[in-house]
């Protein structure tokens, strides 16, 4: 009988175990029903206080203009027949929906009703446009051609970029480049297989695609053998077995393909001298292949009496055919031959690979080994930030410090022998030598981004992300103007009409302006205690317009160039966070976005409430059609129309920049789509003149400069650099998920 219950429990525990998933499933789509449904009752609370409020102040018998002065001037009191004493010191900003408004006359004349997430949106037709019916949804004749990326620019590509990345390889010939992608998936939640592109570093143009539904996860590590002049690939993919594969690349054929290790892999290099060995190295491990009748076989190196390191970081081969190994304590390997031993393992003895000497070099990881033409070597450390110059018979010669600011040492590249490229933990690329020193030539933001502001009148442009660094950029000359380091992290800006200032957004409600000359910071505030998501000066400059995630917008005005900051007041009325706002053109009206997509306008000065017809200086809210297909909101991250009102870019989770006509006024609004981004896009903006367009990557902290071309004759009306069109460099990924594994 027990045996019977016992059978009986299990066989209801299996019934239930099987039934699990599907009922916690339903139950995740009831709990998005209920905060969709949530959030809708929000909003409309919101709406209907919005209207009271209205309601009140259209019935009172006095609908004078009230005249505010600044907090200084000397009070004034506004008199209402019915009503309370408004004391002119206190700015009132009345929010209002266009629907709200009684009594008024409508000065648009259709509306459009778009669904976001069961949230219905209404959206007006401003009255310019004469014949909405008749409007037609083409794609822009404008395009984009990628110009340039910042940090690492194309010009220093052919020094660098093979030493900066694991799954990047550069060709014997110094002119073919093989990258390797991270699996990833689309916009509709199916997966992308990864492969290795091998393309052409002068034309960008994609030669070859290897292993397309070969590798597991993603590519870790790839190499160009040298021996016979490039002829083939090694790939080590990032599945659990890190499966190493030979191949053919001119043939696109798979050679041979073998199980690696569960550990992982940080690097893999053919013997210059001999294409059939193959060294790799990681985790507690240096694996040396061969390749012998088709069969790739592994030696595993023997650490004998020396401590095992917990990773082998790098390894190079010296001019005399030895393997040399930077590790996780600090200490160069020196790897060679040994014969078997058969005195102690009997006639199946085989050789082996042993340590046949250990050189201490730097305190913590050594991350980098690089061989230089006469056979001297130099190390880079990462925890001691050192590069050390070696003889070839590992006495230290000479030996320089790089400055805390830019980080470790984790890369170098021999230019002449002299002069040295060193890249960097925190993203930036020195270049100097031992005797001169090394400067920044090329240095970037090291975490995601969010913030991108473009100066008004000049071709440069600032950002700011989450490693507390603020970047102005020339995007003329594609050089990285300064940089600063703030207390906290950024995440949004806007640059003074006057070009002399920029405001940045903090992190902690707290925010600071800044001098572009001095760097200085000139003016330091705080609204509320969340982030804020984005600044926006007025076309004068005498406002300055804060969104926070505390569903407020707070008024600044602005004197003294825009040194001198005041309070004038704030804006309420959002039932959710603030996203995106802008001014309209004469600076009377604030339109503004919330994190539940409702679009609310705002009259400021005035306590009358009218409908307005605006005209918006810029326009970053979500007015438009921009939602492709099986988007719910969250997926568009920013958007920004050009200046000539001809063009819309749009910033997705897919890591896509979307470029559409303006206007773009119905559902399904075919659009040019980028890719170039191997993370989700954080945000865009148009150049002052049009001429380009800037995006930024999330988790590839990279910033894309995009050349806007115009069909025919127009195209003249925009510079233009040399470069040549690109295809796609970077790899699928799902947004926000890649991370660098940082070891030692």
């Amino acid at each position: 009988m027990v045996f019977a219950v016992s059978s009986l429990a299990d066989d209801v525990s299996a019934g239930s175990s099987a039934e699990f998933p599907d009922r916690l499933s339903l139950m995740e789509v009831r709990l998005q029903a209920q905060e969709d449904e949530i959030t809708l009752l929000k909003s409309s609370l919101a709406d209907a206080l919005r209207k009271l409020r209205l309601h009140d102040h259209l019935t009172l018998t006095s609908l004078e203009k009230c005249n505010f002065v600044s907090h200084n001037a000397v009070s004034r009191s506004c008199d209402w027949s019915t009503g309370p004493r408004v004391p002119s010191h206190i700015f009132t900003l009345l929010w209002f929906k266009l629907i709200c408004a009684h009594n008024s006359i409508n000065m648009f004349r259709h509306s459009i009703k778009m669904f976001i997430r069961g949230r219905p949106i209404t959206m007006y037709v401003p009255s310019n446009i004469q014949n909405y019916d008749d409007l037609r949804m083409d794609l822009p004749s404008e395009k984009l051609d990628l110009d340039w990326v910042y940090p690492l620019s194309i010009i220093l590509l052919y020094y660098y970029f093979i030493y900066l990345f694991i799954f990047l390889a550069i060709h014997p010939d110094k002119v073919l480049i093989a990258s390797g992608q991270t699996a990833g998936v689309d916009k509709d939640g199916k997966p992308l297989q990864p492969f290795v592109h091998i393309w052409d570093s002068t034309t960008l143009v994609t030669l070859q695609q290897i292993g397309l539904g070969t590798f597991e996860r993603g590519v870790g590590s790839v190499a160009f053998s040298n021996a016979d002049a490039g002829a083939f690939l090694c790939v080590i993919d990032d599945s659990n077995e890190h499966m190493l594969s030979l191949w053919d690349w001119n043939k696109n054929t798979k050679v041979v393909e073998v199980k690696s290790t569960n550990e992982a892999v940080f690097a893999v290099e053919f013997n210059p001298a001999d294409t059939n060995n193959i060294i790799t190295c990681g985790k507690s491990h240096v694996y040396f292949w061969t390749l012998s009748a088709g069969t790739l076989t592994k030696k595993q190196g023997i650490f004998g009496k020396y401590k095992k390191p917990k990773f082998i970081m790098c390894f190079v081969f010296s001019l005399t055919g030895d393997v040399l190994t930077g590790d996780s304590e600090g200490n160069i390997l020196t790897w060679g031959k040994s014969a078997a031993d058969i005195k102690t393992l009997g006639k199946g003895a085989k050789e082996t690979f042993q340590i046949m000497k250990q050189t201490r070099a730097h305190e913590g990881s050594v991350f980098t080994l690089c061989v230089l033409q006469g056979g001297a070597l130099l190390s880079g450390g990462g925890k001691d930030r050192r590069i050390i110059r070696w003889s070839a018979d590992l006495a230290p010669e000479r030996e320089c410090e790089i400055p805390e600011k830019f980080g470790a040492v984790r890369t170098i590249a021999d230019v002449d022998g002299e002069e040295l490229l060193v890249g960097t933990t925190r993203n930036a690329i020195l270049r100097g030598s031992f005797s001169d020193g090394f400067v920044a030539i090329v240095q970037g933001h090291v975490d995601e981004m969010w913030g991108l502001a473009t100066h008004p009148f000049q071709n440069i442009f600032l950002t700011c992300g989450n490693d507390k660094q603020v970047c102005l950029w020339n995007a003329e000359e594609h050089t990285l103007g300064w940089c600063t380091t703030l207390e906290e992290s950024g995440l949004c800006a806007d640059f003074s009409p006057n070009g002399a200032v920029v405001s940045v957004g903090l992190w902690t409600g707290r925010w600071v302006v800044l001098d572009l000359q001095t760097r200085e910071v000139v003016s330091d505030l705080i609204d509320g205690n969340e982030q804020l998501s984005v600044m926006r000066y007025s076309p004068d400059g005498s406002f300055l317009a804060v969104g926070s995630h505390d569903n407020l917008i707070y008024i600044y005005s602005v004197t003294e160039g825009g040194r001198r900051y005041t309070r004038f007041g704030k804006c309420t009325g959002h039932s959710s966070f603030i996203t995106h706002l802008d001014w309209s053109k004469d600076g009377k009206y604030i339109m503004s976005n919330s994190g539940d997509y409702e679009i609310l306008y705002c009259k400021c000065f005035h306590l009358q409430c009218i409908f307005i017809n605006i005209q918006n200086l810029t326009y970053t809210v979500y007015l438009m059609y921009v939602f492709v297909d099986g988007s719910d909101g969250t997926d568009i991250n920013a958007l920004c129309r050009s200046h000539s009102e001809r063009i819309v870019a749009v910033a997705d989770d897919f890591c896509k920049v979307h470029l559409f006509q303006y206007p773009c006024p119905k559902p399904k609004a075919p659009s040019h789509r980028y890719e170039g981004h191997g993370s989700h896009v954080t945000n865009v903006r148009f150049t002052h003149c049009d001429s380009h367009l800037l995006s930024l990557g999330g988790k590839d902290t990279c910033i894309l400069q995009w050349r806007v071309k115009r069909s025919g004759a127009a195209e003249k009306e925009h510079p233009t650099s040399s470069l040549p069109p690109p295809t796609s460099l970077n790899s699928s990924s799902e947004p926000g998920k890649q991370k660098e594994k940082e070891m030692g």
